[in-house]
């Protein structure tokens, strides 16, 4: 039986497209090792045609560490793992900014892995950006101005009370939500735990300040942060059809979902695999 994955990158950066396997069945030891690997190595793994139920989605993930339950978002039927993002006219997308998920905990995820349930005929394509390509393309100098500062990582910059009034008990789990959340703080740069390459670590989602500065110097440097990343030459976009599934390396990159489709449905199942804590070591890549 032939285990041998093809990847095959998508960019000099960032994302490859991943073929000869089934997600939908447990991986063997070898599949699961190359899987990983082309993971750590292109950040954002792409495959077509796989329509995994959430139980089998959960099942993968959990190949990757333990897995989040959001305190906010929808989850499938019986499988609390994955959460449904089902948007539309009456619920429109909420994360069509630059962001990584679930910067708000101290222990932000590793990873994660989105499934296409249903999808517009046309639009609502995913971007994803490298936080390591865009920490590689800073100079010597502005590298060394980042090393060492910490910045504030906030859950009410994205998940605004006003959006969670539909209903009381919609509006008591955002306050709960807000309750067992409070502002944290990241370093500006990571350290990737496994290749030790550097990687920006601030994002429009959820970063609001870079609490070593002062609030201007922050502004500034958090401004020309997020317009850096942006850059297309650190991004893979990806055009979904149905049942595509896209695994990522949330410790060192940002997505943003486009939100060009309304008023048609969009529907994705995602799950989340927990992290570590964010840490800096100069001189490992």
């Amino acid at each position: 039986m032939n285990e041998r994955l093809s990847v095959t990158a998508l960019g000099p950066y960032i994302g490859a497209l991943v073929a000869d396997v089934d997600l939908s069945r447990p991986l063997s030891d070898a599949q699961f090792e190359q899987l990983y690997h082309a993971l750590i190595r292109h950040q954002v793994l792409f495959f077509r045609n796989q329509p995994v139920t959430p139980a089998q989605q959960r099942a993968l993930a959990a190949r990757f560490g333990d897995l989040h339950i959001h305190p906010v978002y929808p989850h499938a039927p019986d499988v609390e793992e994955i959460i449904v993002l089902d948007t539309h006219d009456d619920n429109p997308p909420d994360n069509d900014n630059w962001h990584t998920d679930v910067t708000f905990i101290e222990t932000p995820p590793a990873g994660a892995i989105l499934a296409a349930k249903q999808l517009p005929e046309t639009g609502g394509d995913t971007l994803w950006a490298s936080g390591i390509a865009a920490y590689n393309a800073l100079s010597e100098p502005f590298k060394a101005l980042l090393a060492g500062l910490r910045a504030e990582h906030d859950f009410t910059k994205s998940f605004q009370e006003f959006k969670y009034r539909g209903s009381e008990e919609e509006h008591a789990r955002w306050r709960q939500a807000v309750a067992k959340n409070p502002p944290l703080l990241h370093p500006v740069v990571r350290t990737h735990p496994v290749s030790g390459k550097s990687a920006l670590f601030v994002n429009e989602g959820f970063t609001t300040r870079i609490v070593d500065l002062s609030p201007k110097e922050s502004d500034a440097l958090l401004n020309f942060l997020f317009a850096h990343i942006t850059k297309p030459e650190f991004q893979v976009r990806w055009r979904w059809q149905q049942d595509d599934v896209a695994i990522w390396d949330n410790r060192v990159t940002q997505h943003y979902a486009n939100a060009d489709y309304l008023p048609a449905r969009r529907i994705m199942h995602r799950a989340t695999i927990l992290g570590d804590k964010p840490f800096y070591q100069p001189g490992r890549a």
